[in-house]
């Protein structure tokens, strides 16, 4: 039973630590990680295969599973729950895929990555328990203020793959890629504890309460099924723009991203590319306060305007790379910023167009969909780069972008006309 005369702006203010905790836990483990997932996979069936996106595919896919079991449980028993679950399955995914590179497992590294993903759609679900006690005002602001937590370990995650592969290597004999996923392993048990200790009281059950008047026991309602999750998140036009600029952003983004440290490895350029991936997670987070802030005073669909723009900007600059390593750090640095924008625009604005009896549900299925998008582009992206090249593969992500691009200066211009 939660207090009625609790201070709500207190508890708003712990659960934002909170959860910016866990975030950094959390996104420094996916840091340590993605970087090798691919390296992973050549080392297991050979440099140049078409197969080098499986990694981030089989993440990205276990995410979009897991986003949507994780918020189920979460409508039922609230969020703490549902992230204490995801973060100890993340922690299970690690260590099995240390075994998988111990044992060269293919099958038993998919087992794992699949796993795995339930840290990342934990990470991803955090975003909306940071809106769930806000005003609605601020929403985009809290949102981005847990984002930005983020920063600090996805920007480290990458630096610490070699010291952990020294480590494993030197301390326990492991094999060279081993390290990582026990390091990244170590890092979500952290963020594990960290929700299970202090994540009091559950921000939705509080909120819940409050819809109900204060009276009461403070339990979610019951679970939307998938089908009207589907329906309420496409009801209206706000939430369908919301709904394409996440998957649009999250398409664009690992399309890209998950073949970059694969290109520049057959460049010659492999000891740099954790750098390029640092960079990247960097603008993906760090200016997601600023963003949550515009977002909240001069509009959703301006937002995703912009990130449409951005990631256009990116993927292009990308694409003229070719061999000039140099050029991806720019290129890879906007890809994140872009991914941001689309990101915090997107998901405010799906989560204030649905009602809140159903706001839980759609955030799930929408991340289920994100992921979904996410993991198709980087399944496909492997296959791309081999028999198109990089560049290509850029291009194409550019037209993509375009999409969101131009659904969100459409949406501007139609609100333009509506106030003026």
């Amino acid at each position: 039973m939660i207090d009625p005369g609790a201070d709500l702006a207190a508890v708003q203010r712990r659960t934002l630590w909170v959860l910016g905790s866990g975030q950094v836990a959390g996104s420094a483990a996916l840091g340590a990680s993605v970087t090798v997932g691919a390296f992973v996979i050549q080392d297991l069936l050979g440099r140049t295969t078409g197969w080098a996106g499986l990694a981030s595919a089989t993440v990205t896919c276990g995410s979009a599973v897991f986003a949507r079991v994780l918020s189920t449980l979460m409508q039922r028993r609230g969020r703490r729950p549902g992230m204490l679950v995801g973060y100890v399955l993340a922690v299970v995914g690690g260590c099995l895929a240390a075994a998988a590179v111990q044992r060269a497992s293919l099958w038993l590294f998919v087992v794992a990555l699949a796993a795995f993903g339930a840290g990342q759609a934990t990470n991803l679900l955090a975003r909306y328990a940071a809106t769930d006690l806000a005003d609605a005002h601020e929403r985009s602001r809290a949102m981005g203020r847990v984002v930005f937590a983020s920063t600090f370990g996805a920007v480290f995650g990458p630096v610490l793959i070699g010291p952990a592969e020294r480590a494993g290597q030197s301390w326990f004999g492991l094999q060279r890629y081993a390290g990582p996923w026990l390091l990244a392993a170590t890092l979500f048990a952290l963020a594990a504890l960290n929700t299970a200790v202090r994540l009091r009281p559950d921000p939705l059950l509080v909120a819940n309460r409050i819809a109900r008047g204060g009276d009461g026991a403070a339990t979610p309602a019951v679970p939307l099924g998938l089908g009207d999750a589907l329906r309420a998140a496409t009801l209206t036009a706000d939430a369908r723009l919301g709904l394409l600029a996440m998957t649009v952003s999250q398409f664009t983004m690992v399309a890209v991203m998950a073949m970059t440290p694969v290109h520049m490895k057959l460049h010659g350029h492999e000891n740099v590319s954790q750098f390029v991936v640092s960079l990247h997670i960097a603008g993906m987070y760090a200016f997601a306060p600023l963003v949550g802030r515009f977002a909240d005073h001069h509009g959703r669909p301006r937002t995703i305007q912009i990130g449409g723009a951005v990631l256009v900007a990116a993927t292009l600059l990308a694409a003229l790379s070719g061999d000039a390593d140099m050029l991806l750090f720019p290129a890879l640095w906007a890809l994140g910023v872009g991914w941001n924008f689309g990101l915090i625009g997107g998901s405010s604005l799906l989560s204030e167009s649905v009602a809140g009896e159903h706001r839980v549900a759609v955030q799930g299925v929408a991340d289920l969909l994100m992921s979904v998008c996410g993991g198709t582009a980087g399944f496909a992206s492997g296959f791309i780069r081999k028999a198109f090249g990089f560049h290509l593969l850029a291009a194409g992500s550019t037209v993509v972008a375009g999409l969101m691009l131009v659904a969100g200066a459409l949406a501007v211009t139609r609100r333009s006309l509506v106030t003026g």
